[in-house]
């Protein structure tokens, strides 16, 4: 694939600065490139509580590259690619092509070839313009959707409250808001693949970008996801039906979860800021060499917190279900 090309595949947490997978992968990985565990029992879900040194992460995406055409280049994502760059013996900047949201897990594909950015970005833009999608994320939710799949469409706009930069949704945009791009038309497909007792795993594919899409879609929904400490929170509900707050006005805060999903857990509410969200980048699709119609899928396994949550809330991803 792209064989007279310099490309890069890392597969991980898209914020490796705290998640709780990424600390675990690295102590093995300071002896061994093995994966951490095969027992779901022995991985926590819950953060660190100490965030990884420069060179730590620095050691930890080097070992999360999972393949490496051609001749190496400088990688420039965040401010640590240009390190890990030396570390891998590349000799160009590298662009890059797709990554997993913010605070999400995930494939993250990279690209030092101009020719082969080029290539991989026409792709990406034929894909949107078929309305195809070429990202699929599956997402760990604290309810489950009312239809067992659908299609979001909303249109977003970022704000300022307080502190915060906030997406919220914009029922009736103006033609101007619009045509400024102060307000963006958003798509996202959904597809439950498990649920069990009040929670659900949640396959998401967004046709257009925007800052946060995904968990946002999901607050209309009325399924926030797990570890959405920012959104979440517009999800109230009484006498156990939820129902949405005004996004404008209402401020992040932990998530809240129910009782019974803490049991579930095993987890304490007082310790739900240290759960991570989880949001994962699944699968990505790519041309593959030589066919301009043919495509290729890659996909990266949820990292071990994520699997640990699944085990145990009683949610299986559908390879898995067909194991058993």
């Amino acid at each position: 694939m792209f064989r007279s090309s310099r490309w890069c595949l890392l597969c991980g947490c898209g914020r490796p600065f705290s998640s709780r997978a990424w600390y675990q992968l690295l102590q093995k990985q300071r002896g061994s490139r093995k994966p951490v565990t095969d027992n779901p029992s022995e991985v926590s879900i819950l953060s660190p509580t100490r965030s990884l040194s420069p060179e730590e992460t620095l050691n930890l995406l080097e070992a999360s590259v999972v393949h490496a055409d051609g001749k190496p280049g400088e990688l420039t994502l965040l401010s640590l690619l240009p390190d890990l760059s030396q570390k891998l013996g590349f000799p160009q900047n590298l662009d890059v092509i797709k990554a997993a949201v913010k605070e999400s897990s995930g494939l993250v594909l990279l690209s030092g070839c101009p020719s082969t950015t080029q290539r991989l970005q026409d792709f990406y833009a034929r894909c949107r313009r078929a309305g195809d999608p070429a990202a699929t994320y599956c997402a760990v939710t604290t309810r489950i959707p009312a239809a067992s799949e659908g299609e979001i469409r909303t249109c977003l706009k970022l704000i300022q409250v307080e502190d915060h930069k906030l997406v919220v949704p914009v029922a009736s945009p103006s033609r101007g808001s619009l045509q400024r791009k102060e307000v963006r038309k958003t798509q996202t497909l959904y597809k439950v693949l498990d649920s069990r007792e009040g929670c659900a795993l949640v396959q998401l594919q967004p046709l257009t970008a925007f800052t946060n899409q995904l968990l946002v879609s999901l607050i209309l929904l009325l399924s926030p996801a797990l570890g959405d400490h920012v959104y979440s929170s517009r999800v109230g509900s009484i006498l156990g039906e939820p129902f949405l707050l005004p996004a404008e006005s209402t401020l992040p805060r932990t998530q809240v979860l129910e009782d019974a999903l803490l049991k579930k857990l095993r987890l304490q509410q007082q310790l739900a800021h240290r759960l991570p969200l989880h949001l994962h980048l699944h699968q990505l699709l790519l041309p593959a060499a030589g066919s301009p119609s043919s495509r290729t899928v890659l996909t990266a396994p949820p990292p071990p917190f994520f699997l640990k949550t699944l085990c145990l809330l009683g949610l299986a991803l559908p390879q898995d279900k067909n194991k058993q």
